[in-house]
């Protein structure tokens, strides 16, 4: 058992007991993906805690620039704010749902796994880290494929954007998209 204790200004002690759990998944083609809803600001949270059950989580990072009244700041903040994504199968969703900072595991009536060709997308934007923004989820506009650089098969919709392109990759069960900015020479159309 981990036991963590901070003092405060009043000379009080406030204990907190993290117990040590044993991964019991069950057979890993029991597990999918799954989009948790944290509160405001606790996705980085949700994933430390949920990596500390033997839950693999996955949380999209991007750099954004914030305009501040005297500076321009590069933060790193999720990509989908609100939202982590977790491997894990259905009897693992009460740990889950206890998890402090956890709201719910998205889904209509019950959990809905998210398509692993989503999943895949994700992780190999989140494994290179390239410059990326949050986007409005289009409908519109042409399905392309990357042909050069370090995102070589990855799909998703181009778009022109003020001076410049991006690929749009989406989770359509969230209704979110990201935009991830690309040259409009290393991608080709797939129609």
């Amino acid at each position: 058992m981990i036991t963590i204790s901070r003092q405060e200004s009043t000379a009080r002690y406030v204990q907190v007991s993290v117990p040590e759990v044993k991964q019991v998944e069950g057979s890993r083609t029991d597990c999918h993906w799954y989009a948790v809803q944290t509160h405001s600001r606790h996705e980085k949270q949700v994933r430390d805690r949920l990596m500390a059950l033997g839950i693999e989580p996955l949380l999209p990072l991007g750099k954004q620039c914030r305009q501040w009244s005297d500076r321009k700041v590069w933060n790193v903040l999720p990509l989908f704010s609100g939202y982590c994504f977790a491997n894990f199968a259905l009897t693992r969703s009460l740990a889950v749902l206890q998890t402090p900072g956890v709201v719910r595991i998205v889904g209509a009536v019950r959990p809905e796994p998210i398509p692993t060709e989503e999943i895949a997308a994700l992780q190999q934007v989140s494994s290179v880290n390239p410059m990326m923004e949050p986007c409005d989820y289009l409908t519109e506009g042409a399905w392309v494929e990357v042909i050069r650089g370090p995102l070589v098969g990855l799909r998703g919709q181009f778009v022109r954007r003020a001076s410049h392109h991006g690929l749009v990759i989406r989770s359509s069960l969230l209704q979110r998209a990201a935009l991830i900015h690309i040259g409009s020479d290393e991608v080709t159309s797939l129609q």
